[in-house]
């Protein structure tokens, strides 16, 4: 495997990641749905998608559920339907594929990238210690912020209205969902990236 995206990337592997919660704060509110999505670069230094996954994550015990969060998501996360799994079990799996991936592109670490990217960040340091997890393959506070690459690049910080100056198709009725949510960020963030490198930006 060539190590072109470990080079352009300063030996960091890029996943994208989105999350639905029970609220704001990350020690108290609940992770409720998780998705994330691998890069990979071809040969002329362009990125495109390797891999993806997704879970529907079952409350912590003791999770705050606001009802207003639970309204805006639209998540109800008693539905059986939902067939959620143990946080740390979705953790596992998605570290795993992570690890995985990183290795693949020979690269030291991976960063998470995400739409305010921080707020993701935040719930995924916190669910990563209350189950005592020791192997997180992510930076604890570097990340690649969409909103901020897009207020740059775009002049919009809003996540539909960038896609919307990128031509990437948004719909607000799918929104919310952490794998719509991701997909549109994971394209959205291939095409800042790949128009930087047409531009000549690097090489």
């Amino acid at each position: 495997m060539t190590d072109i995206l470990a080079k352009r990337f300063r030996g960091y592997f890029p996943v994208v990641i989105d999350i639905e919660t029970s609220g704001l704060n990350a020690a108290t509110d609940a992770i409720l749905e998780i998705a994330a999505i691998m890069p990979a670069m071809d040969e002329q230094g362009y990125l495109v998608e390797a891999d993806r996954i997704h879970f529907h994550v079952k409350p912590f015990e003791g999770a705050n559920l606001d009802p207003k969060a639970l309204a805006f998501t639209g998540i109800d996360p008693f539905n059986p339907l939902r067939g959620a799994i143990d946080e740390k079990d979705a953790l596992c799996q998605i570290f795993k594929m992570v690890s995985k991936h990183q290795k693949l592109n020979k690269c030291n670490r991976s960063i998470i990238v995400a739409h305010n990217a921080g707020f993701d960040q935040g719930f995924i340091n916190e669910a990563a210690k209350r189950c005592k997890l020791k192997r997180v393959p992510f930076h604890p506070f570097s990340n690649f912020d969409t909103s901020a690459l897009s207020g740059l690049i775009l002049g919009q910080t809003v996540l539909a209205k960038a896609c919307q100056q990128a031509n990437i198709d948004y719909n607000n009725k799918d929104a919310h969902s952490a794998l719509y949510d991701t997909d549109v960020t994971a394209r959205l963030f291939f095409y800042l990236v790949n128009k930087w490198k047409a531009f000549g930006g690097w090489t």
